[in-house]
């Protein structure tokens, strides 16, 4: 069965905590119109401060986005990966795997904190925001309500 994937990051520093920036951050979309993709490629979005949080397109290999995504039983098993090195924040217990059907999409929100290896620079921060159809997807498709949405951001302090 068809599997749409888009991955929206979303990058900031300290500089767009507050104030008129935040709100320009904060004002980005979680959802766009999907491209006409290649089978097995995700639509990547990257928004970053340094670009006034514009969006950057591209596809990726389906592989190379960290989400677990497993057929069985007429269902789409979704689960993103966390890695140890972008727990911060702490994530003592997530969420369980969604199980979708056809016709169904998850909207998935991870977001983290990061410093640098010698703590010289500031820390710098991101949203993830995974939106994944199971079945035929119409290019609109992520900018609807999902079917299932897990909000899986931490406190950023």
């Amino acid at each position: 069965m068809e599997i749409t994937v888009q991955w929206i990051r979303t990058s900031w520093t300290k500089q767009s905590r507050g104030g008129e920036a935040a709100s320009l951050r904060n004002a980005a979309p979680i959802g766009f119109a999907l491209p006409y993709a290649e089978a097995a490629s995700a639509h990547v979005i990257r928004m970053r401060e340094r670009d006034g949080f514009a969006p950057r397109d591209t596809q990726e290999d389906l592989r190379k986005i960290d989400v677990q995504l497993r057929e069985a039983d007429g269902r789409l098993r979704v689960f993103p990966r966390v890695k140890p090195l972008f727990a911060l924040p702490p994530r003592p217990r997530r969420p369980p795997a969604v199980r979708l059907a056809p016709g169904q999409w998850v909207r998935w929100q991870l977001n983290y904190r990061f410093s640098s290896m010698a703590g010289t620079q500031d820390w710098s921060y991101w949203l993830d925001t995974f939106n994944i159809a199971y079945g035929p997807a119409k290019a609109d498709v992520f900018l609807s309500t999902p079917t299932v949405f897990i909000d899986e951001q931490g406190s950023l302090r």
